[in-house]
């Protein structure tokens, strides 16, 4: 398998230190949507990441339905719960970690592709006010019930608010004070040292191999 992408990419990263906790082997190719657009089309027509390229050549994109295959290959190992109730909590917390991310990304796009004069200001104020509710509430959550952080028992909630939270701090921290979320930054820290994530470091450089 290879996955196609860069790590300074949330959902790529997320896709990344997955497959090392399921113990899954892949190539990882650090293309750009922006710089290297052609490149990447021509794997993926659609040029969004992650891009997955099956053993067979079919090619499967979306961070979440990418995860869902990879579960998959690695049954009976999982990082989902079984028992309904605790996958209901895990799937709320992915949930609210998925907006995170997604309105983290929005605020870096606002600031990153338009030019200043362009940037609408009541646009930018609603997607950081919503993500700083997402962050809220995974501050409320983790108040209450911890992430598990130890590697024999990571699981997808952990990787998926750790990644979300360390990407909201390279990229918009001004607009996300770690002051305001410190069991969240707490955690963050901790999964950090991690060798899987480790090995997928936020930024352009390529997945380092096994943890």
């Amino acid at each position: 398998m290879k996955l196609i992408g860069m790590l300074d990419s949330p959902y790529v990263r997320r896709v990344a230190i997955s497959f090392q906790f399921l113990g899954l082997k892949f190539e990882h190719q650090s293309l750009s949507v922006f710089r290297t657009f052609a490149e990447f089309s021509r794997i993926n027509p659609v040029v969004k990441a992650p891009t997955l390229v099956c053993d067979d050549g079919e090619v499967l994109m979306d961070s979440t339905l990418i995860i869902e295959y990879a579960q998959s290959l690695a049954r009976p190992r999982s990082l989902m719960p079984s028992a309904p109730k605790e996958l209901q909590h895990d799937l709320c917390v992915i949930g609210l970690a998925l907006a995170a991310t997604e309105k983290s990304v929005q605020v870096v796009y606002e600031h990153g592709l338009r030019p200043p004069e362009k940037v609408h200001a009541p646009w930018l104020n609603r997607v950081t006010d919503q993500t700083l509710a997402a962050f809220g509430e995974l501050e409320r959550k983790l108040t209450t019930r911890p992430l598990p952080v130890d590697r024999s028992q990571i699981t997808q909630a952990s990787i998926t608010v750790a990644v979300a939270w360390h990407f909201s701090q390279q990229m918009i921290p001004s607009a996300i004070p770690a002051t305001q979320f410190p069991r969240l930054a707490a955690f963050s820290e901790a999964s950090e040292s991690l060798p899987e994530f480790k090995a997928a470091p936020h930024g352009d450089s390529t997945y380092i191999g096994d943890a």
